[in-house]
This record gives structure tokens, C-alpha cells and sequence, in this order.
């Protein structure tokens, strides 16, 4: 009751075994990481008498795949992980002796060489990691195939490891239950290896816990904080957290997948995968169902759903779904006229009111539009767009996909709320908003001030985002969009505001503010007349801050100067080394380092 009301004090939306998970993990990882920071330590443990004990091998089939780590399977075999992802539990002896199917699996087998096989009781205790030696048991594995069908396969020891690696990385369903031959359990030596690492003794063995991480032995009322009961699930040692704790932090972010699809054989798997999880046809999947799952799939600490998401293509290299002039094939008049439209996201960032025509080199992403073929659940989670520019979405094909949008007057709240619910994520990433891999609920926004618009885009429509409008979203099943940036004459003053920002996150540029402005202001003739004024404001703005900086120098002592032409620099020769900005009016040099600015 306890550890429910203490999640309810965590705002965790109230169900069954939120308070009993929650002590688990905290007995598991928080405890032992607190005792770690404390300066705590495990006394002594005597060296192992056993070093050289010779340890059966035992094939452990791959995983069930974790958000984002495994490239979902070929078949058809998608779901939940909860429900439908999860291998069945493996059997105890008691299962064995009233299943006579599962008993003739222990005399019955390939071959005469398979009469000492037998099924292995799943127990906690009796778990030994396997060491690589030359003996390797003879293996029957019994796997499920995509059509239902059942499939036992016997490998020899010759066999199982030279297909080791191979089976290992195979995509096919997870596999249901492993066979092997039976220890000795009468074995001294056998016995003396389940040995408590603290007291030495190997009493009480239905208390005896084994780490998933390193072998070792602990009674539960030996550890530091002493446990209760046997935990569920995968549990570490205090040795091995303190291991995990000392590794270096790495930064989140979404794994690339390693299957490669043409744009058939992902619509199939996305169909199908849509279909299995909602056991329903694809177009009678209400929008609202999908987006109340989307959000308790993201809410919950339990579950994990693994998706795929073809983003960021670059349409140059795959083509767009805009028709082009410089095509090879020869366009329709109707295609001509729209190769030529202002709204063809190919032309848009480089008509002559957009201020990206200024910039020679094409940008991918930002003057080059990026295609997105979606599937159920694929999101992009909450950013701004780089150098807070103004973004268009075109939907050409395929369901809806769901949009979240929060105005730029509101920006600075939202990174607000965002630090203060989530504060030890902006600790180690001060520009974790900017890596496009931060989920929010809006609900939870809302509740804490932020306004928060929504739609759903579908298909022949657009969705145009505005200078540092923060949004996200979700696709609700298969489709294809393209989408670039373009920025305006009203935006020139927000782009120099983003720099000043870039500057104090230590983030770097994509091109240099200064030098677009400079650029624009050299060729007025370019300009029409509201684009001319915007860019007159801003370079006023620009000179005055170079001459007040400037003079500060000079108080400073800085008498040598030289004329350095920045623009024939590639920009990663004059970034400044303290915040990372492309320099273009000025930079300061040092004799002794000169590569620095």
C-alpha cells in the first residue's frame, strides 16, 4: 500500500502492480546505485575454490526485441510484447510429468545419441552462464513458425556452432523452448559451485539468488539491503550495477535499422502489422483508438512496441513525389505546371521571396525536401525546426498522420515544463529538445499551463509549422509525406534571435546567419521591397553589435588585426571553439593556437 501511494505521489496513472513494480525496480537499481553513490561496498568475497569448474553449454536464442534496438521480424508475427511477443513460459518438471507429449520428448529424438536428453526446469536458482569450451550438447530446438505449424530441428555439436552466429541474429519468431542434455547434479563439485558470495555457504538454497550478469551467488537476506523474496525478472548483483554505473552516459536516440524495404514490402509489413495489433482491417481502425493506444503505449512502464520509420530520406537520391524539371522521363503539360507551382516543396524554399534562395549550397532537409513513409505508431517527438524556420508538410498518400502544435510565444514554457518534470535528462543534455527524441503526453502540458492545438493531416493536405512553433506527432498507419523549410521576410529577426540561443546551448549552426544577411544586402536588386527593409533593419542591428564588440577589444588590448575572408572557409575551419558558431564579420586568434577562433 506503501509503494502505491508513492505512485501516486509520482502522478503514475493508477492501476494494478504500479506500487509493487515500482519497489522492484527501486530494490533493484535504485537501492543499489544509492548504496553505490553512498560509498558503500560489499565486503571482501573470497575467491572462487571453483575457477576452473567446467560449465555446461547452453544455447540462449535471441531476445524479444526492446523499442528500437531490433528490426521488427519478416513474418507475421508483430503484436504487442506484452501479450503476443512474449515466448511462453518454460516448463517444470511437474509439467513434464503430467504432459506424456512433453515426456516422449525426453526418450524420443533424433537418433540414438539423444537418449539422455532432457527438459530443464526453468529455476531461478539453477541458472549458470554458459563459458565457451570445445564440448557443445547435441540441441533440439522447437520453434513456431509463421504459419502456426510446429518445427523441431536436432543440430549436431558440429552443426550448432558453426551456425552459432548466424541463429543469433536470425529475424525468424522467438524461439519457445530449449532442450539439453541433463548435469550430473550429484556432481561435488557441481553442488559447491551454489555458494553464497558473501558467507561462503550454500545453505538455504531456495534463498540462493544468481545474478543475470556475472554468476555469482547471493542469499537474499546477504545482500547490503536485504531482500524479501526471490525477485521476478532479470536481476544484477550490486558488483554489476556499480559496473553499469561507471560505463559513460550515452545519448538517446533512435537505433538505424538494419533491414533494408522497397516501398511495397514496407506498405505489407505495415499493413499487417496494424491489422494483427488492432485484429481488425487497416481502414477500420478509428483514428481515436490508435491515438488513445499511441499514448498509453508511451505512458506505460510496462510495454514496449518496436515500429520502423523510413525518415529523412533525401528526395534527390530517391526522388520526390513532386514532379521535377530536371527529370529524365518527360512530363505531362499537367506535370509541367505543377513542376513549375510555387507549392511544389522542390520549388517553395527557392522562390524569390524566400530567403533560402540566397544560400548557394543545398541544404538537405531545408532547401532539398526529406520524404517519410510512416507506419502505425512511427512518431517525430517534440523539436522546433533547425534555426527556427518555417516548415511545410505535404501528405501524399496513405492514413492520416497526427499532429501536436504548441505556438512560439509558448516555447519557453514548454522547455520550462519539460525541465522541471524531467530534470536529470536536461542535466547530462541541455539540448535534449533539439535531438528530436523527447515524448510528452499534451494532456500533461495542458495540465501545467501549455497550449497545445492538434490535427489530423490527411492525405492532399498541407501542414505548415511557424518560426520556433514547437510540434510532434504520430503517424496513424502506412503513408507517405515530403516535407522542406522556407523562411520568410518576417522571419530574418527570429532567425537572429535562434543564433543567440544556438550560442548558449553550444550548438552549431547550420550555415551563418551573418553572412545570409550580408549576402542579401550586397544584391538589393534581388530583393523586392518588403524583403529589402527587413534585411536594412537587420544589418543595422548587426553592424552596431559588431562595433560595440569591437571596441571592447580594443579596451581589452587587442591592437593587431588582418582581413580574413571567411566566406571561402568551409564552415567547420571557423566555428568558434567555446559556442560553436560559424564565424563570418570577425573572430579572435591566438599565436600560440592558431586553428582555434
Amino acid at each position: 500500500r506503501r509503494w502505491a501511494r508513492v505512485a501516486q505521489r509520482l502522478n503514475y496513472p493508477p492501476g494494478k502492480n504500479i506500487g509493487s513494480l515500482l519497489r522492484s525496480h527501486y530494490e533493484r537499481i535504485v537501492y543499489p546505485y544509492e548504496m553505490y553513490q553512498s560509498g558503500a561496498n560489499l565486503v571482501q568475497c573470497n575467491t572462487r575454490p571453483f575457477d576452473n569448474e567446467e560449465k555446461d553449454k547452453e544455447y540462449k536464442p535471441h531476445s524479444i526485441p526492446l523499442r528500437q534496438s531490433v528490426q521488427p521480424s519478416k513474418f507475421n508475427s508483430y503484436g504487442r510484447r506484452a501479450k503476443r511477443l512474449q515466448p511462453d513460459p518454460e516448463p517444470t518438471e511437474e509439467d513434464i510429468e503430467k504432459n506424456p507429449e512433453l515426456k516422449k520428448l525426453q526418450i524420443y529424438g533424433a537418433g540414438p545419441k539423444m537418449m539422455g536428453l532432457g527438459l530443464m526446469a526453468k529455476d531461478k536458482t539453477l541458472r549458470k552462464k554458459d563459458k565457451e569450451g570445445p564440448e557443445c550438447p547435441p540441441t533440439v530446438v522447437v520453434k513456431e513458425e509463421s504459419g502456426g505449424d510446429m518445427k523441431v530441428e536436432s543440430t549436431s555439436p558440429k552443426t550448432f556452432l558453426e551456425s552459432k552466429e548466424e541463429l543469433s541474429h536470425s529475424p525468424e519468431p522467438c524461439t519457445k523452448m530449449t532442450m539439453r542434455l541433463r548435469r550430473n547434479h550429484s556432481n561435488a563439485q557441481f553442488i559447491e559451485s551454489y555458494v553464497c558470495r558473501m558467507c561462503s555457504r550454500g545453505d538455504e538454497d531456495d534463498k540462493l539468488l544468481l545474478c543475470d550478469g556475472c554468476d555469482d551467488n547471493y542469499h537474499i537476506f546477504c545482500l547490503l539491503s536485504p531482500l524479501p523474496e526471490i525477485p521476478k525478472g532479470v536481476w544484477r548483483c550490486p558488483k554489476c550495477v556499480m559496473a553499469e554505473c561507471k560505463r559513460p552516459p550515452e545519448a538517446f536516440g533512435f537505433e538505424q535499422a538494419t533491414r533494408e524495404y522497397t516501398l511495397q514490402s514496407f506498405g505489407e509489413m505495415a499493413d499487417s502489422f496494424k491489422a494483427d495489433y488492432f485484429n481488425m482491417p487497416v481502414h477500420m481502425v478509428p483514428t481515436e483508438l490508435v491515438e488513445k493506444e499511441f499514448w498509453r503505449l508511451v505512458n506505460s512502464i510496462e510495454e514496449d512496441v518496436t515500429v520502423e520509420y523510413g525518415a529523412d530520406i533525401h528526395s534527390k537520391e530517391f526522388g520526390s513525389g513532386f514532379p521535377v524539371s530536371y527529370s529524365k522521363r518527360h512530363l505531362t503539360p499537367e506535370e509541367e505546371e505543377y513542376a513549375t507551382s510555387g507549392w511544389n516543396l522542390n520549388v517553395m524554399p527557392v522562390l524569390e521571396q524566400s530567403v533560402l534562395c540566397h544560400i548557394n549550397a543545398d541544404i538537405s532537409g531545408m532547401k532539398v525536401p526529406w520524404l517519410y513513409v510512416g507506419m502505425v505508431f512511427s512518431a517525430f517527438c517534440w523539436h522546433i525546426e533547425d534555426h527556427w524556420s518555417y516548415s511545410i508538410n505535404y501528405l501524399h498518400w496513405g492514413e492520416p498522420k497526427t499532429w501536436y502544435g504548441v505556438p512560439s510565444l509558448a516555447a519557453e514554457h514548454l522547455e520550462e515544463v519539460m525541465k522541471k518534470l524531467t530534470p536529470e535528462l536536461f542535466d547530462s543534455q541541455p539540448d535534449l529538445l533539439h535531438q528530436l527524441v523527447t515524448l510528452m503526453n499534451p494532456n500533461t502540458l495542458m495540465s501545467h499551463g501549455v497550449p497545445v492545438v492538434r490535427t489530423n493531416q490527411c492525405a492532399g493536405e498541407f501542414v505548415i509549422t511557424f518560426p520556433r512553433a514547437y510540434h510532434s506527432g504520430f503517424n496513424q498507419g502506412y503513408n507517405f509525406a515530403e516535407a522542406v523549410n522556407f523562411c520568410t521576410a518576417d522571419w530574418l529577426p527570429a532567425g537572429r534571435q535562434c543564433i543567440e540561443h544556438y550560442r548558449r546551448l553550444r550548438r552549431y549552426c547550420v550555415f551563418s546567419h551573418e553572412e545570409l544577411i550580408c549576402k542579401m544586402a550586397a544584391c538589393p536588386e534581388k530583393l523586392d521591397l518588403n524583403l529589402a527593409a527587413a534585411v536594412h533593419k537587420e544589418m543595422f542591428i548587426m553592424v552596431q553589435e559588431e562595433r560595440r564588440l569591437r571596441k571592447a577589444l580594443l579596451e581589452k588590448g587587442i591592437t593587431e588585426a588582418e582581413r580574413e575572408a571567411f566566406e571561402l572557409l568551409p564552415d567547420d575551419e571557423r566555428q568558434c571553439i567555446k559556442c560553436k558558431t560559424t564565424c563570418f564579420l570577425s573572430a579572435l586568434a591566438c599565436y600560440d593556437c592558431p586553428d582555434g577562433l
